[in-house]
């Protein structure tokens, strides 16, 4: 059960904290088995495509990184932890040090997308409770731009888009895919093997090209998947090369033999 959370008085409020004077953990465990992987699995893909919208580096990319979205008393009740967010324009390090969180009240750039994985019924993550659940503060406290939620279980995506301070849950494309246009990505279940497991991953493909957006892994794969096919084509020419000679090794000899028995016959076609 959450702590009741009450708002501080402005005529009785310290100073706001930042990031380095505020708590980076409420404690809470893992729900979900895939999360670290799910989340590393879209970080490092998303990568290139994001150092292509930001070539100066200023994006931060978080996963159970705390929101600091009100100011409170316990501070913790005025925080979120999404599963994966993307903050464009502000970078990884702030003030020299790496981000312990993001505070709201000291930035003034708000998430394009959050996501959270489902690790129950998804109750959780639909929760309108005012304040307090995650649906609720993403909508109305955090104005994520996007919201995802993804379970792995069913398996599914819905995608949610902010209008008019309220979410719009957005229809998949043509492709079964989900667009997230600021971001240029489309969102998409990709049923394949990472670090072990074989499941339906939560995968981003570029909008422009319909390309899935790889991570270096699987570049190296595609290379040598491409290496091999390339060994096999030249080991089926060498194939069919050496077939090519034992014909032709086969009808100098046919020709030999019928040659010695003209001539057997007193017949000399070199005459």
């Amino acid at each position: 059960m959450r702590p009741i959370a009450f708002e501080i008085p402005v005529s009785q409020m310290p100073p706001l904290p930042d990031h380095t004077q505020l708590p980076d953990t409420d404690g809470s465990i893992v729900n979900n088995d895939l999360e670290h992987s799910q989340s590393n699995l879209l970080t490092e893909s998303l990568r290139p495509k994001l150092l292509e919208l930001h070539p100066d580096g200023q994006f931060f990319v978080a996963s159970d990184v705390g929101i600091y979205f009100r100011y409170t008393e316990p501070v913790l009740a005025g925080c979120r932890s999404p599963d994966w967010y993307y903050v464009p324009g502000v970078g990884q390090m702030l003030n020299g040090r790496y981000r312990r969180s993001y505070v709201l009240w000291k930035e003034v750039l708000k998430p394009t997308l959050v996501v959270e994985y489902v690790s129950g019924d998804g109750g959780e993550e639909h929760d309108r409770t005012p304040n307090e659940g995650k649906f609720w503060v993403y909508e109305q406290a955090i104005c994520a731009d996007y919201y995802a939620i993804y379970d792995v279980q069913v398996p599914s995506i819905e995608l949610y888009r902010l209008e008019d301070r309220r979410y719009r849950q957005l229809p998949a494309n043509a492709s079964g895919r989900y667009s997230v246009p600021p971001m240029g990505i489309e969102l998409g279940l990709w049923e394949g093997h990472y670090r072990g497991v074989t499941a339906p991953w939560l995968r981003a493909w570029d909008a422009g090209t319909g390309k899935l957006l790889t991570i270096a892994e699987e570049g190296i794969e595609e290379l040598e998947a491409g290496l091999e096919g390339t060994r096999e084509l030249l080991d089926e020419q060498v194939a069919e090369t050496e077939k090519e000679r034992k014909r032709a090794d086969e009808a100098t000899k046919r020709a030999d033999q019928l040659a010695a028995k003209l001539l057997a016959l007193g017949i000399d076609l070199e005459a």
